[in-house]
């Protein structure tokens, strides 16, 4: 006969084995963690492939958050043509450049692949390709705020940058000689088989446009 206090301790189990069962079955995510593996991705390329991080181990991998319609984009961009020339000597290097659009449809800086294609050479652009993220999923994996928002990946596949291009704040492109270029020293050191100096920093930019 079951009495009191044995339902009572019966009970006090099935709760416990329950919250246990809870905690077990929520999953780990991947997080963007310097000098740990880069959370794996794949995603729909402007050139009609698919591109797959996992792929590119043995390259050193840049991930670039962009937006066209933001003003601090426009600045590395349009306004100095900074961006397009950290592209054209990282992949001279053999670097693999990945500009990431996480704006999703209807809002600022969400283009189709003919339209990433030709503002890239309008603005004498030259990543390797264009990997689109309507949805978000790439960009919240990585924890991507802003507009640019850069990430370094070496060539075993780890994390070794993330943060903004440069130190200065600003949309303003005479800002840009003034700065410590971020991005520039990180591939340096990489390319020298050096400790990135400055691993972690702020990014800053326009927030990107998710979907939520």
């Amino acid at each position: 006969m079951l009495t009191i206090q044995s339902a009572k301790t019966l009970l006090t189990k099935m709760v416990a084995a329950s919250v246990l069962f809870t905690v077990a079955a929520v999953p780990v995510w991947a997080e963007a963690i310097i000098d740990k593996p880069a959370p794996a991705f794949s995603g729909a390329a402007a050139d009609g492939s698919t591109i797959n991080l996992a792929d590119l181990k043995g390259k050193t991998v840049v991930l670039e958050w962009t937006n066209n319609e933001c003003p601090y984009v426009k600045k590395h961009y349009d306004l100095s043509g900074n961006i397009p020339a950290l592209q054209k000597a990282a992949t001279a290097d053999g670097v693999v450049w990945l500009q990431i659009i996480s704006s999703a449809p209807g809002k600022q800086g969400h283009v189709d692949a003919a339209t990433a294609l030709s503002l890239n050479e309008q603005r004498g652009a030259v990543p390797s390709n264009v990997i689109f993220d309507a949805d978000g999923t790439i960009g919240k994996l990585y924890n991507a705020q802003t507009t640019p928002h850069m990430f370094v990946i070496n060539v075993e596949g780890t994390l070794v940058y993330k943060g903004g291009i440069d130190s200065i704040k600003s949309n303003k492109a005479e800002d840009i000689p003034k700065a410590v270029p971020y991005v520039k020293e990180a591939l340096e050191a990489v390319k020298a088989g050096s400790k990135v100096p400055n691993p972690s920093t702020a990014p800053y930019g326009c927030s990107i446009k998710y979907a939520s």
